[in-house]
């Protein structure tokens, strides 16, 4: 193989980058620099459909059209006469950096395999969905399937990777050493390229290495970690996830049509869409010293990130998405699932219809406020199925028998508990077409208040052109700029949300507000089901007390005052005494005008 080791990052002062995102369908290409103040800050932004697959077959001629349109946009000079990058820059020419992210091809698509479901197949599945990766199947010792099935399952699904774990070290080794069989009778082949070895990552219990190496070690291109679960009490999810990467860049990628020469033109690693953005809520998440939820629903697939008390986690919905999937987003939310969310009467087959009219045709946007309302109920639906994956699987870890003291008596949770809490997410970020591109910002944030039902303060926000990816990858080279970017030309800011929760009065008074606003002071109240928008604009605070009523909490405990800062955007700040969980119960008339009142109170078209 090739050397594509990166030509590395300047030791010098960086005045221009160019990232650039190989998406599945599009490429996308923006130009970091400096602007006339000397800020850090978005040049420009270009792109182009992608070319890894026939009749191309090589992912550069779409990076070229990407960046021929930067060169337009900016009247710079990018690339030479032979289509190679100039490098580095020097006045009006050229980049210092080159950063790549990709999802072309369909992105890092795995196979992971566990002794049981909830322990150790689990902890696999959140090694691969870390590093990136689309995870294919889930084989496990107890799923149920005979030898045969599992064989047939990986030989048809042909992953990229494949991730073997299983057994705590020093115990039962014939489990693992049976995954390993079954690969060997399957003898699956790589999706990109033919003559080489596909990369399997070990990182099980450590007593079966030479076992698995005896069977395996000819058929593939094996890899040995530490234990993913050395025991039951401690997950060790780093160095899987390093090798997987590993693995990715230099096995899988350096196949595929064209990535050979995007390797050497690469001034840092290349990385997976995710994985970038996963950097990127991390460093956000560090930098604010907020718990942080990331969303980003495409048209196949909806990625949720979060960090949470500086714990990262990623699950991809691959069955959940607003186009290709959207056929899915039917089936597990149900036709009524999404029809509850309109302000106004549609029969089922009416919306069926529309919705695979939206499959057929996904680079479609709506016609009317009723097209755009209906596909922002199916995105509701998505996000909130999404949301319910994630927290499936951002838990403590199952299987651990804690030593109890007389202080836990009345302490009824365990180490299997969800992550994520609520009422303490300091910001929630959305992205993706249906949300970055919502006619109205106000829309944008209800889709998100509605699936993902906050509680206490939240502030929220979307990625204004999917940014995130390229940051990541800019992080790579520049921590703090890659930061100073995102707060400044990545994050739109939507406002903040106040969402009481707790127990609630049937109805009547719920909390009542003071703002210090930069205009003045401000009395607010609200009351049960309502909703109440204050305006204040992106880069404004307010200083609020919030008092509410007795076993309301609003996050300093039922019936506690709060005293705290609230932050201004696009949609201002919403007061949503809808309550939690969100109930759209009722009849059909009576909840299509709850729906509406919400519409009205925010300023949004009811079709």
């Amino acid at each position: 193989m090739a050397d594509h080791t990166p030509s590395g990052a300047p030791s010098g002062p960086l005045t221009t980058v160019l990232a650039v995102d190989c998406g599945s369908t599009t490429t996308k290409a923006i130009l970091f620099g400096k602007d006339e103040a000397g800020a850090f800050r978005t040049l420009s932004r270009g792109e182009a459909p992608t070319t890894v697959e026939a009749p191309f077959e090589d992912v550069m001629i779409g990076l070229r059209n990407a960046v021929a349109e930067l060169e337009d946009l900016t009247r710079r000079t990018l690339l030479d006469d032979a289509g190679k990058l100039v490098m580095p820059a020097e006045g009006e020419k050229g980049i210092d950096v080159f950063c790549a992210t990709s999802s072309a091809g369909g992105g890092l698509q795995m196979m992971v395999t566990g002794l049981v479901r909830s322990m150790t197949a689990e902890s696999a599945e959140r090694a691969a969905l870390g590093a990136g990766a689309i995870v294919m199947d889930v084989l496990s010792a107890d799923d149920g399937r005979a030898a045969h099935e599992r064989v047939r399952r990986v030989r048809h699904l042909r992953p990229d990777i494949v991730l073997v774990s299983g057994g705590v070290d020093g115990g039962a080794m014939s489990g693992v050493v049976e995954f390993a069989e079954t690969l060997v009778a399957a003898d699956p082949k790589p999706r990109f390229g033919t003559t080489f070895k596909l990369p399997v990552v070990y990182a099980g219990n450590k007593d079966a290495v030479d076992e698995v190496k005896k069977l395996a070690g000819d058929k593939f291109a094996l890899e040995f970690v530490a234990n993913i679960r050395p025991t039951l009490e401690r997950e060790e999810l780093g160095p899987a996830r390093g090798a997987i990467h590993e693995a990715f860049l230099n096995h899988v990628m350096s196949h595929a049509p064209g990535y050979g020469t995007l390797m050497e033109w690469a001034s840092v690693p290349i990385l997976s869409t995710p994985d970038a953005v996963g950097r990127m809520a991390q460093a956000a998440a560090t930098s604010r010293g907020q718990n942080i939820l990331a969303v980003d629903i495409g048209g196949a697939t909806t990625d949720v990130f979060s960090v949470f008390n500086g714990e990262f986690h990623r699950t991809v919905s691959a069955n959940l998405g607003m186009s290709y999937s959207l056929a899915n987003v039917v089936v597990e939310a149900g036709a009524e699932g999404i029809l509850r969310w309109l302000p106004f009467e549609m029969d089922e087959s009416v919306l069926r219809d529309r919705l695979r009219n939206k499959m057929v045709r996904p680079t479609t946007v709506p016609e009317d406020v009723g097209d755009l309302l209906v596909e922002q109920a199916a995105a509701r639906e998505a996000l909130r199925l999404a949301l319910a994956h994630h927290k499936s699987l951002a838990r403590g870890l199952k299987g651990v028998v804690r030593e109890r003291t007389i202080a836990d008596t009345f302490d009824q949770s365990g180490p299997d508990e969800e992550i994520i809490d609520m009422a303490n997410v300091g910001l929630i970020i959305g992205s993706g077409g249906v949300l970055s591109h919502a006619p109205q910002r106000r829309g944008a944030l209800l889709m998100m208040v509605d699936a993902f039902q906050p509680c206490g303060v939240t502030s929220l926000a979307v990625d204004s052109i999917f940014m995130m990816p390229h940051l990541g990858a800019l992080s790579t080279v520049d921590a703090a700029k890659a930061t100073e970017v995102f707060e400044r030309d990545c994050l739109v800011p939507l406002g903040a949300v106040v969402s009481p929760f707790g127990k609630f009065p049937r109805s009547g008074r719920l909390l009542e507000a003071t703002l210090e606003l930069p205009s003045g002071s401000k009395d607010v109240t609200l009351d049960v089901g309502q909703f109440v928008l204050v305006e204040l604009g992106a880069g404004e605070t307010a200083k609020a007390v919030l008092r509410p009523a007795r076993g309301v909490d609003v996050g300093a405990g039922p019936g506690a005052e709060r005293t705290c800062e609230l932050s201004g955007g696009e949609a201002g700040v919403v007061f949503d005494g809808r309550g939690r969980p969100l109930a759209l119960d009722g009849d059909a008339e009576t909840r299509r005008a709850r729906v509406a009142s919400w519409l009205d109170a925010l300023g949004l078209a009811k079709g």
